[in-house]
């Protein structure tokens, strides 16, 4: 689990009704805030070129749905 996606899931336990897409709020929180995944998912391919010799698109999104994705 990342960062952002461990304190979602921490934040979701707290405060439950921001998740809650049937109300104005949560549907705000939620589209608000599900940039953020994409912002840390962009830094971890953008930090680890250098040391993987750079990442075909394809190939890093496999690796991160395999890493992060499958732990629901």
């Amino acid at each position: 689990m990342t960062a952002v996606q461990q304190v979602f899931s921490d934040l979701e336990k707290l405060q439950p009704q921001l998740f809650n897409i049937n109300s104005v709020e949560g549907r705000e929180f939620v589209h608000h805030f599900h940039n953020f995944l994409e912002i840390e998912k962009q830094q971890m391919k953008d930090a680890s070129c250098p040391y993987v010799g750079g990442w075909e698109d394809d190939d890093f999104e496999y690796w991160y749905n395999q890493t992060y994705k499958s732990e629901k």
